[in-house]
């Protein structure tokens, strides 16, 4: 990529009961030269996020306030709304992914290659904490569902970054509040036959004793959403709206 940088990528973050992580992560973003805006979403956090975030002053940081938790796909389907950069990247608040890395995910789409890019956790040598087996397993298997479901060939369907064209994100209709977007949204796009891209990102994943809050309900709704979110669902329509 020869493109100098500029700000042009819109960072939104669903943030919930991230105190230890959310102000460090902000200034991370802040320092990438390619972010334009930051939209913040806090969705009811119970801990101290709401205060820090809320002596935030900077013209580059919005922050939306959810009064109750209404689940990370709703938070991100709020600030998809509200972004006017170029493209879209979905960062987590908990430090698992690496700001510095946003050139990486960019790259494709700056090169007009790509449509949306995803960032795989299983397609690259860069630094990977090791940590959950049945976690990890857990992932392959559920890309690997999706894949038979949207017939694409991903390695990392449930990979926090997917950045996008802002047009395309902003056309689709997101029905999931929760954890059920990945599969949902990956369905969706693979039904526009747009040019999708996967690229190597490093991982520094989290123990649940450290915050991880994504459980086994979590992965039975993805498959729920695998599945009725494909062309096989939609012939099923008539079953999933009784």
């Amino acid at each position: 990529m020869s493109t100098e940088p500029r700000p042009c990528l819109s960072v939104i973050i669903p943030c919930y009961n991230e105190q230890g992580t959310i102000a460090s992560l902000i200034a991370m973003v802040q320092a990438s030269p390619w972010v334009q805006e930051i939209i913040v979403v806090d969705d009811g956090s119970q801990d101290k996020s709401r205060e820090i975030l809320e002596a935030i002053s900077d013209p580059q940081v919005r922050v939306i306030m959810h009064s109750v938790n209404q689940g990370k796909g709703a938070a991100i389907n709020r600030a998809i709304q509200e972004c006017s950069g170029d493209y879209l990247i979905i960062q987590d608040a908990d430090l698992e992914y690496d700001p510095s890395e946003y050139p990486l995910v960019l790259e494709p789409l700056l090169d007009d290659r790509a449509d949306v890019v995803f960032g795989s956790r299983f397609l690259s040598g860069r630094p990977h904490r090791v940590l959950y087996f049945w976690h990890s397993l857990g992932n392959r298997f559920l890309t690997l569902m999706s894949n038979m479901f949207t017939d694409l060939n991903l390695t990392d369907m449930e990979t926090c970054y997917k950045c996008f064209r802002r047009e395309v994100i902003q056309a689709i209709d997101i029905e999931e509040d929760r954890f059920g977007f990945e599969p949902e949204i990956t369905a969706k796009l693979a039904k526009l036959r747009l040019r999708i891209y996967e690229v190597g990102i490093s991982y520094s994943g989290r123990t649940y004793d450290e915050g991880k809050k994504i459980g086994w309900r979590d992965g039975v709704r993805a498959i729920y959403c695998i599945v009725r979110y494909s062309k096989v669902g939609d012939k099923l329509t008539p079953f999933f709206n009784r």
